[in-house]
């Protein structure tokens, strides 16, 4: 009886991904204005569709036609085309628009790719807000936050125009101010995010503020700021929080950790409490008192005014300072 079964082949996913990868880098070291980390990043999906369509493709055409012989041209040949096809067009696409003095928004920035980030300031007067609560969203990046503004916000984006534009809305209702800043379609990131904000706010009247910060690395410098209320969502990565100053009142603080560490620089002038509970990894505390998961200084319950911090959630590591 005649042997009909071929030789076995092995698997061609793992040339399919290097295929396209190489030819997505092959063509950025031609054109080093070219982001190729940015294309993979953002539509590396592709290479799995195209993957699964040819493996699909094959097992029919076996099992529909097992006494033709293949034509040589397989699902999986036709996928590692498409792929480079489609790359090429994106990086392309991506080049032109770079050089273009066009501006979109980010429902268009899908199909043209990748470009260097785009600048924004903007600046937020009081408008005779006597008291402002500040609610802010940010993906991922880095932020920078501090006092010394002359307006309530004086603000500098860097920030891919994929990512969307840093909307900053605020408005007045009697005396008190509502600020909010967000940014764009709310997405996973993949790779690196080119973000990165620098936030400088007033300390003419007091301040509640809510931060909602996703992947990458925090920067709040805010003991000058007449804090009264702060709330930290933190998601991986990095914060650090300092609040070393004179206060003037008392600060309720809480913090909501993801994957990554936190370093807070507290004031050693001013009493404070740290309650760390959790999922927290480890707590480096050192010169405070500790009982149980609280930390004091030695100025807890002898100054006017106090620092109530809460810290809760899959915070890696946290480091509390008296300065």
């Amino acid at each position: 009886m005649p042997d009909t079964v071929g030789p076995r082949r092995g698997s061609l996913i793992g040339p399919i991904i290097l295929i396209a990868i190489g030819a997505l880098f092959l063509f950025a070291r031609f054109f080093p204005d070219f982001d190729a980390w940015w294309i993979f990043a953002h539509y590396w999906p592709l290479i799995l569709v195209f993957i699964g369509v040819a493996k699909i493709w094959d097992s029919y055409w076996v099992r529909n036609h097992p006494d033709q012989p293949s034509s040589g041209i397989s699902g999986t040949v036709v996928a590692v085309i498409a792929l480079v096809v489609v790359f090429s067009l994106l990086a392309w696409h991506g080049r032109q628009w770079a050089r273009s003095d066009w501006r979109g928004d980010w429902r268009d920035a899908w199909y043209y790719g990748p470009v260097s980030p785009m600048h924004d300031t903007q600046s937020i007067d009081l408008q005779g807000a006597k008291s402002v609560s500040a609610s802010l969203e940010m993906p991922a990046g880095r932020l920078t936050m501090q006092g010394g503004a002359t307006h309530l916000l004086d603000a500098d984006f860097h920030y891919d125009l994929s990512d969307g534009k840093p909307e900053v809305s605020y408005t007045v209702s009697g005396d008190h101010g509502q600020l909010t800043l967000n940014q764009g379609p709310n997405r996973p990131h993949f790779g690196t995010s080119h973000n990165d904000w620098i936030l400088r706010f007033g300390n003419s009247v007091p301040l509640d503020m809510n931060l909602q910060m996703g992947a990458g690395q925090s920067n709040l410098r805010l003991g000058d700021l007449p804090l009264n209320r702060l709330n930290i969502e933190m998601g991986a990565g990095e914060l650090n929080l300092d609040l070393t100053g004179d206060r003037k009142t008392n600060l309720d603080a809480d913090i909501q950790g993801g994957a990554g560490k936190a370093l807070v620089h507290l004031p050693r002038n001013v009493g404070f409490r740290v309650h760390a509970s959790g999922g927290i990894g480890s707590v480096n505390a050192p010169g405070l008192h500790r009982e149980g998961d609280e930390y004091t200084n030695d100025a807890y319950g002898k100054t006017p005014v106090a620092i109530e911090m809460n810290i809760e959630g899959g915070v890696g590591e946290i480091d509390l300072y008296s300065e």
